[in-house]
């Protein structure tokens, strides 16, 4: 929302424009009319290259969830100041990554808001079209507003797009009412989207009922955790593949439910933060060695997952260095089934079937099967089997935070309030809502 205050300060210096129309580049001009189904495909597309910004999806924020917590470390020859803060887990307000992420993320969220308004007006298009539009816009809109809502806890929730000073000043919303509209914004495209497993980089039905899985876990309304990921399950048309490392190896697999799109001209920067100088990277962060030295011998994620310069790990798992033309995996078949057995361990469901769920995924790492039929030894199971699973892809903070397991294992995590980032001090200062608040402790 900084972003948006500059950009309209920048306007008003330029234009003699009243009412002022913040617009994003990548789609089509207020001041210009939809004319076509090929305008409305522009327009949506513009909200999904938002996810691109390498304060978003291009590194910042998958990077910043994984060096937050322990799988990450950021090294001794490392130079950022403000990663370190997050190695360290004292954030200052001012640290100017955070602030990136966040003005990304709003930035997308207006995007998406200036083509959902004018879709009611598109009187060429069918009832039909501007409900699926209105779908992957939605799943768009809600992916935002949760993103922003597990690392800064309630804020101000963007419904429509902003066209003046007075919106920029806006009050933060709770907690329940973000989960509320999240949660609507995904029932509407998953009601209104088709199942198309073939496509990865745009939302589908599969993607919006694993994102709403996703949600209800973290919500803990573990029923519909378990309805939403048996749904991906049974009926998405997802496949978990033999081999781990293949589901990385190439975009749009037939595991991946989502992904965000980059090319050698949308590029990200993730193995170029993740790969040591000696490999012509820039090694701001590395493996956290007491996490690599966890595996099983016999884990074959081991091996898809790092690489030595030397005797030193790095991450490879995104590992395009030259282009940066990686897809960066959002949701996919893996976690729903880790999602599924945490949520029917949690409502103390019958032990096979958590253990069928949390075994598949043990079985493709050439691992033995857990036969525990204790609730309290499966959830611990389950939540090292998701940190080797799914390491570096940007979940390790929130599964500690949400499972309140930060504040035991994190050693630079002493009080609650850093189970929270800080809002970005450029918003506190240029949005002077009475609502607008930083957050304890900061």
């Amino acid at each position: 929302m900084k972003s948006i205050f500059i950009f309209l300060i920048f306007i008003i210096g330029f234009s003699s424009c009243d009412v002022l129309d913040v617009e994003p580049t990548a789609s089509i001009p207020a001041s210009e009319v939809y004319k076509t189904k090929a305008d409305v495909d522009r327009g949506i597309l513009g909200a999904y290259n938002s996810l691109q910004a390498l304060s978003y999806y291009g590194r910042t924020y998958i990077t910043f969830s994984d060096l937050a917590s322990d799988n990450l470390i950021h090294p001794l020859n490392a130079t950022s100041t403000e990663y370190a803060e997050i190695d360290n887990n004292h954030i200052l307000p001012e640290n100017a990554s955070v602030d990136g992420m966040w003005s990304a993320i709003y930035d997308g969220l207006n995007v998406a808001n200036n083509v959902i308004a004018k879709i009611p007006q598109m009187n060429f298009l069918s009832q039909e079209e501007k409900d699926k539009a209105l779908g992957e816009l939605y799943f768009l809109r809600a992916l935002n507003h949760f993103n922003l809502l597990i690392y800064f806890g309630g804020v101000p929730l963007k419904l429509k797009p902003t066209i003046g000073l007075s919106e920029v000043n806006a009050v933060r919303n709770s907690v329940d009412e973000m989960y509320a509209s999240i949660i609507q914004d995904l029932t509407f495209a998953s009601d209104h989207l088709t199942n198309n497993s073939s496509q990865k980089t745009r939302a589908s039905r599969g993607a919006a009922n694993a994102l709403l899985a996703r949600v209800y876990l973290y919500k803990k309304d573990y029923n519909n955790a378990v309805v939403y990921a048996s749904k991906v399950i049974n009926e998405g048309g997802y496949t978990l593949l033999d081999n781990y490392a293949d589901v990385f190896s190439t975009d749009e697999s037939k595991e991946s439910i989502f992904e965000v799109d980059f090319t050698p001209l949308d590029r990200n920067r993730v193995a170029e933060y993740n790969f040591p100088l000696t490999k012509n990277g820039r090694g701001e962060v590395a493996p956290d060695p007491d996490f690599v030295a966890s595996y099983d011998v016999n884990d074959s994620r081991l091996d898809a997952t790092f690489a030595y310069s030397g005797t030193t790990p790095y991450v490879i798992k995104y590992d395009d260095l030259s282009t940066g033309g990686d897809n960066i995996i959002v949701l996919r078949l893996a976690e729903m089934y880790l999602i599924r057995a945490e949520a029917l361990a949690q409502l103390n469901s019958n032990a096979n079937d958590i253990l069928s769920d949390l075994n598949k995924i043990r079985k493709r790492a050439g691992l033995e099967d857990i036969t525990t039929n204790n609730i309290s030894e499966l959830l611990s199971a389950i939540e090292k089997e998701r940190r080797f699973e799914l390491a570096f892809e940007g979940q390790r903070w929130f599964d500690l935070v949400r499972t309140g397991r930060a504040l035991d294992i994190l050693p630079n995590v002493k009080e609650s309030y850093q189970l929270l980032f800080p809002i970005p001090q450029s918003e506190i200062l240029t949005n002077t809502n009475p609502g607008m608040n930083q957050n304890p402790g900061y």
